[in-house]
């Protein structure tokens, strides 16, 4: 009805948990966002939508009984491994999400493509998601590119898991005393993870060795000012992060804007001036940018774009679906 104020969804899935907001469907905001810390499960189908549902439903049902509503006029769900494993998500969300808010028109997305939205909006440009690993994905409206994003033993090259193994390998060599050790890292290591010899046994089992690896990362970041061999690892991901962002950018003419995303470059000036440093002849006419937002933001502005039949960003079936019904 004319006047009435609608709500658009938004749903950020990854390997932290789930993070949900509603917004008005003008943009001018909503109540803020509600997480769950439980990550969604993974099964022989891929994301298990019974278990994102879980999640999500009671946390929405909140946030609209908070603006006296009952129904979404639209929503976005990004989630990490959308494109290669979200086919329980696609058979299963869109009647879901119809049935309990009236969902009529629903966008299922990876989360490198909100992380893009949420970071440059609709524009054209490349962004780096980098945080535990790290994905490039850039465009000019008209398909994706992607670089990299293969996980931690095939690539991720730059990301926090690199990085950290790349510290803690210069952390053992000076325990051995073999050329290219830190001494400085090698304090570092023992102070996070125990004495150098007992490290194998104490990584090895763990089922989350991404994560602790990215955990060294920021220890890798607090030693380069003084230590040469951490500042050079991180000039090898500014490195990395580049090329990648390279493989990714689209072929247009002009300038590129370059969003940079995630918690990796929360490390500041240890991983920025290197960007900055090697822009220049790895990312030519390249204009590197801070996001403007996070994943979460971004699936709101892609659940806002569908409401107004205003997305521009490539859909593909893959990094980004879209379902009328």
């Amino acid at each position: 009805m004319p006047g009435t104020t609608q709500w658009v969804l938004g749903v950020d899935s990854g390997g932290s948990g789930v993070r949900v907001a509603i917004t008005r469907t003008d943009g001018s905001g909503g109540p803020g966002a509600v997480s769950d810390d439980r990550p969604v499960a993974t099964g022989e189908h891929g994301i298990d939508a019974a278990s994102l549902l879980e999640r999500v439903l009671p946390r929405v049902y909140g946030l609209l009984h908070e603006v006296s509503a009952r129904s979404l006029a639209s929503a976005c769900v990004g989630a990490a491994g959308m494109a290669t494993l979200g086919d329980d998500l696609r058979a299963v969300l869109p009647a879901a999400l119809e049935d309990a808010f009236g969902v009529r028109a629903l966008a299922l997305a990876g989360d490198a493509v909100t992380a893009y939205a949420g970071a440059l909006g609709l524009r054209p440009g490349v962004v780096v998601a980098a945080g535990t690993g790290l994905i490039a994905l850039g465009t000019a409206g008209e398909s994706w590119r992607r670089a990299d994003g293969w996980g931690h033993l095939l690539g991720d090259a730059g990301g926090g898991a690199w990085i950290g193994r790349a510290g803690l390998d210069a952390a053992m060599r000076a325990h051995d005393g073999r050329a290219g050790g830190s001494g400085a890292l090698l304090a570092c290591a023992e102070k996070r993870f125990g004495p150098a010899g007992s490290m194998p046994g104490r990584l090895y089992p763990r089922t989350d060795r991404p994560a602790v690896l990215a955990s060294f990362a920021p220890d890798v970041a607090r030693c380069a000012a003084q230590d040469p061999v951490a500042s050079e690892i991180l000039r090898q991901a500014a490195q990395h992060i580049l090329e990648s962002a390279a493989a990714a950018r689209p072929r247009q003419p002009g300038e590129t804007e370059v969003g940079l995303a995630g918690g990796l470059f929360k490390m500041g000036e240890p991983l920025l001036g290197p960007l900055r440093d090697q822009a220049e002849w790895l990312l030519p006419d390249a204009v590197l940018v801070p996001a403007a937002g996070d994943p979460l933001d971004g699936a709101l502005l892609i659940a806002r774009a569908l409401h107004h039949e205003g997305l521009t960003l490539p859909c593909d079936g893959a990094m980004l679906d879209v379902i009328r019904r």
